[in-house]
């Protein structure tokens, strides 16, 4: 147990994302045991505090709380769920926490599996947003709970969006989010190289596109890579397409055509195929010439 104020937290997977959520309850005084599949990826955070475990379930005994991050809902299953029963070391009173961007269904699963101890809490924002404090959780849970967990929710943002009692519409808000950031990347990668092909040079097309109303400010933060040219980041594009495909997968499941997404799923789909799986979204602009 920790000091007063404090939980003992485990955080699964140490991408990007893992990272700055396990520095955030770090920064927050919390006790942070991390995990990854792949040892040795955090060695900042356990300079600053954080112990790191060989294993989930030595990660998940004794805490109040087991935050995931992983890369995809078969990922989250294998961790949360092994052998369809709970996580090895999580106690009975223990809180799950899944903030990775996985279907509704694996949700409603795992919610169903951990009987009312389950939030889905997917984040909107970049992984340097979350180190700043200026993510946005969508919890998705029992009232209870997440008031139980408000010193998690505090130290990790100051913005939380309560989605309801069903954890499976926080991902479904999730998706809803993606949607418009995928599309509008998309877009984005469209008109700059509908600009460049006409003549405009990059410094021009920065400072229209930037000082424009029409470039939503979700899409600022990748005005340069799109211009540029520039791959690097840490969104790439399989998980681009992956994202695009739960989004259809729900509307399918829904009897709701979007022939938009399914466009947009195909756009950063070929840029895997291309060769642009290690790029960020942004990336999708090298599918154009210059």
């Amino acid at each position: 147990m920790g000091n007063v104020g404090t939980m003992d937290i485990a955080v699964l997977g140490m991408g990007h994302m893992g990272r700055a959520l396990a520095g955030r309850l770090l920064d927050g005084s919390h006790e942070v045991r991390i995990w990854n599949r792949t040892p040795g990826r955090a060695p900042d955070l356990v300079e600053r505090g954080a112990t790191e475990v060989a294993s989930p379930t030595e990660a998940a005994g004794g805490a109040e709380v087991v935050v995931t991050s992983l890369t995809d809902d078969a990922a989250v299953l294998e961790v949360l769920s092994p052998g369809d029963s709970v996580l090895g070391g999580v106690g009975p009173h223990a809180a799950v926490v899944d903030c990775s961007t996985v279907s509704p269904k694996t949700s409603r699963r795992l919610a169903a599996l951990y009987d009312r101890r389950f939030v889905a809490a997917p984040i909107l924002g970049a992984p340097s947003a979350v180190t700043s404090g200026q993510s946005t959780m969508l919890l998705g849970g029992p009232a209870s709970l997440l008031d139980r967990l408000e010193p998690v929710w505090s130290a990790v943002t100051g913005k939380t969006v309560r989605c309801g009692d069903d954890p499976g519409r926080a991902t479904v808000v999730k998706l809803m989010g993606n949607f418009l950031l995928l599309a509008g990347i998309a877009t984005l990668a469209e008109v700059v190289a509908t600009g460049q092909a006409a003549g405009l040079d990059d410094e021009f097309l920065s400072t229209f596109l930037g000082a424009a109303p029409l470039v939503a400010p979700a899409l600022s933060n990748r005005l340069e890579a799109v211009v540029s040219r520039d791959p690097a980041g840490w969104f790439p594009t399989p998980l681009g397409a992956k994202d695009m495909g739960l989004l259809l997968d729900l509307a399918g499941s829904l009897d709701l055509g979007l022939p938009l997404a399914e466009a947009v799923r195909d756009r950063y789909r070929t840029a895997v195929e291309q060769g642009l799986e290690q790029a960020d979204i942004a990336g999708v602009i090298e599918l154009y010439p210059r």
